[in-house]
């Protein structure tokens, strides 16, 4: 009996790339069609363009592609959790709609599978069409987060992955609404190995990570997979603590022995705004955590379904596919 793997691809506003892909994908995996069955799941994350209509027409012209249409836009993370809970495949294989993603590395990472590794991930070498910029703060990024965190995290390692069945469960229980997987991939465990790639170009369109968004997720995973500011904030204050107090010892001797001094008005000041910026910042802090706790005790789900379309995969091929 063949193994079936699911190829998982969330796609918001990706109506230029999704024929391309697809077609690229049956390109690379064609070889392997007769040892094992692929079903390529577009997940339409509230897109506004014809992405929808685009993924319906494949379905209609093919007999392995299915969709997940969510009720609204929910983001990548939510996304990509929609298509761990539809999959009841031996594997999991989630890449981005944009083809920045090269299908030719699936068949070595299921190669990599099939010698028991259970997170075959890609690892970036080059990140074509990326700013200057927005390389050097991704790199600071994930080296802060590895510093703060106690679990390993993999710098340039994406969601572009293949995940054994055992991972892909071990996701579906983890039901956070404030998520980062990239996080949760680590923290899950299971046996890892990975392949380097270069990003390509997006093959169409500009990227919906602005650096708003991905500021945004910079504090989600921060604040999801540690707490390391909490503890930060708390270091700090025993640190500002201890210099005030030998700072009051000084001048409560220098006073004893040389008298009153009225000067000092300025650096009062500029003590005392120092002081009330550190308090503000630990207030926000805590505040970004009671704000998780507040959101997560609510227990909603993580999303709804406007739809779901499933391949047609004991049919046979239509002559248009």
């Amino acid at each position: 009996m063949m193994k079936k793997i699911l190829i998982s691809i969330p796609a918001y506003n990706e109506e230029e790339n999704i024929t391309p892909l697809y077609n690229r994908l049956k390109e690379t995996l064609i070889s392997l069609s007769n040892e094992y069955s692929f079903e390529y799941l577009f997940i339409n994350d509230g897109s506004l363009d014809s992405t929808m209509s685009v993924i319906s027409s494949l379905i209609e012209d093919t007999n392995d592609v299915s969709l997940i249409d969510l009720s609204r836009n929910y983001g990548k993370e939510i996304a990509m959790a929609a298509g761990f809970d539809y999959s009841t495949h031996d594997a999991v294989i989630t890449l981005d709609a944009d083809l920045q993603h090269p299908p030719t590395l699936i068949p070595e990472m299921i190669k990599l599978w099939e010698l028991g590794y259970e997170d075959v991930y890609a690892k970036r070498k080059q990140r074509k069409g990326e700013s200057p910029l927005k390389k050097t703060t991704s790199k600071l990024f994930y080296k802060l987060l590895g510093k703060m965190s106690n679990s390993p995290v993999n710098p340039d390692a994406g969601d572009f992955r293949l995940l054994d069945k055992k991972a892909v469960d071990a996701l579906k229980k983890i039901r956070e609404t404030q998520r980062y997987t990239k996080g949760l991939y680590n923290w899950i465990g299971f046996k890892k190995i990975s392949i380097e790639f270069d990003a390509d170009e997006r093959l169409h369109g500009n990227s919906k990570w602005t650096y708003n968004s991905l500021f945004k997720l910079a504090i989600e995973g921060i604040t999801s997979y540690t707490t390391a500011p909490l503890k930060i904030s708390m270091y700090f204050g025993f640190i500002i603590s201890a210099v005030a107090f030998i700072y009051m010892v000084y001048v409560l001797v220098k006073t004893l022995i040389f008298g009153s001094d009225t000067s000092g008005f300025p650096s009062l000041m500029i003590v005392m705004l120092f002081l009330g910026g550190c308090q503000l910042i630990s207030v926000g802090i805590v505040g970004e955590y009671l704000s998780r706790i507040f959101v997560e005790t609510k227990r909603r789900p993580l999303y709804f379904i406007g739809a779901i379309k499933k391949a047609k995969l004991d049919d046979k091929p239509s002559s248009k596919s």
